[in-house]
């Protein structure tokens, strides 16, 4: 199992910071694994909805069919899904006042049978350097 983090704190007030970060059609703009999505996106995230997304890790395109398990507008979005392999993916974006502004997060975790030893601490270091890479061009958009 792998599991990271990345937060960024954002000179921009929570609600202005959520409407970007929770829109799937802003994903291409700032989150570095997102190729593109497959099908119909939806405007908005809501609790139950489906979509399925191509995401580039370590090279390798992986299509993941997501649920959204929680959305709790202004502060939460949390999905799921399962890829290649039966790899089951799991992120949660928050958003949350800090001084100046406010802070987003992601947290992400990967298990399956593929996830362990050399591949699952590759996952890990690729993801970390994604989240990083993200946030800071999402810093910019909403910068």
């Amino acid at each position: 199992m792998g599991q990271i983090s990345a937060s960024v704190d954002l000179p921009a007030a929570p609600d202005k910071v959520w409407a970007e970060f929770s829109n799937p059609n802003n994903f291409e703009k700032w989150l570095t694994i997102h190729t593109k999505w497959k099908g119909d996106v939806p405007t908005e995230f809501a609790k139950g909805a489906k979509v399925s997304e191509v995401v580039t890790m370590l090279g390798m395109p992986n299509t993941i069919e997501w649920t959204v398990d929680e959305f709790e507008a202004p502060n939460k979005l949390s999905i799921s899904g399962t890829g290649m392999a039966g790899v089951k993916v799991k992120f949660d974006l928050s958003v949350v006042d800090a001084p100046g502004g406010s802070k987003a997060s992601i947290d992400a975790e990967f298990t399956g049978q593929m996830i362990v030893g050399a591949l699952g601490k590759a996952v890990e270091k690729d993801g970390k350097k994604n989240l990083d890479a993200s946030l800071a061009k999402f810093a910019e958009l909403v910068g």
